[in-house]
């Protein structure tokens, strides 16, 4: 039997913050960056953030205070996600192999990037679209709800929003460049992003099926770090490990938790290359 999986290159990809899959436009860049001098004239101190605490109690707060004391990515969506009569994706859930817990999305574009950023190492909770941003223009109250949020590991945050195939709206792009200025001021950042690469959605979606922990080696982890402890074609190791039944899921496992690296922006088969990843050989 042979095995397919498409996916995208782990050295590109091993953090979907910055990787080809989490593509965003550089600030100074044409169609659709975030360019931070037509936003100037926002102060960043006087943006405020809108936010439902755990009660469900909306609040608004100066942004910058918030976004040093206020655990965001456990509030709820800011709103509740539409259900558009017509759409073949409607609203739903995404189990999260970060936080062990399930994360509301709106869409299927707000699910394929929050399971590009469930696998970055990077990346230490998520929430879809937990706080609107406020600020006023032209003496009128003006408000952007990003899709994503991520907490980093080094504590500061990430939103993101997705741009589409279409690149991002007149009204998003500039909505951007003042939420860009704002997570900026408190060290924060911001992404708008580009339609992913489709290899890496397709190799990154077969995998997260195999994310859960009950899929991983556990007692036998040092001797599948050992069957490939040198580059070798997959099925070899499987093979050589025990039954394919039982191993497969181990090494997708391992795929999808960055313990194992392959080169993931071309089609994958049961004789594509693996090896342990650098971080591990080097704890080894």
């Amino acid at each position: 039997m042979e095995y397919v999986i498409i996916d995208s290159s782990q050295e590109a990809a091993s953090s979907a913050v910055s990787a080809a899959g989490c593509r965003i436009p550089e600030p100074h860049s044409t169609g659709g960056a975030v360019r931070r001098e037509d936003a100037a004239s926002v102060d960043a101190s006087l943006i405020d953030v809108r936010f439902r605490d755990p009660l469900g109690c909306s609040r608004q707060v100066p942004w910058l205070e918030a976004a040093q004391d206020v655990v965001f990515e456990e509030s709820p969506a800011v709103r509740p996600f539409p259900v558009r009569p017509g759409r073949r994706v409607a609203p739903g859930w995404w189990w999260s192999s970060t936080t062990g817990r399930l994360v509301a999305y709106g869409s299927g574009v707000m699910r394929t990037e929050l399971m590009l950023l469930d696998r970055d190492p990077a990346v230490a909770a998520l929430a879809c679209r937990p706080v609107e941003l406020v600020w006023r223009e032209d003496g009128k109250a003006v408000g952007h709800a990003p899709q994503l949020m991520a907490r980093l590991q080094d504590g500061s945050g990430l939103f993101l929003d997705c741009a589409g195939r279409s690149g991002p709206s007149a009204r998003l792009a500039k909505r951007a460049r003042v939420v860009a200025v704002a997570a900026e001021a408190a060290g924060w950042s911001y992404r708008l992003a580009g339609p992913p690469d489709p290899v890496l959605v397709a190799n990154v979606r077969w995998l997260a099926g195999y994310r859960h922990p009950r899929y991983a080696a556990g007692p036998w982890m040092p001797a599948l770090l050992e069957a490939f402890g040198s580059p070798r074609p997959a099925v070899e190791a499987v093979c050589e490990l025990g039954d394919p039944i039982a191993v497969w899921p181990a090494v997708f496992h391992a795929l999808w938790s960055g313990v194992l690296r392959v080169r993931l922006d071309e089609p994958l088969h049961e004789h594509v290359v693996v090896s342990v990843a650098r971080q591990e050989a080097e704890a080894a």
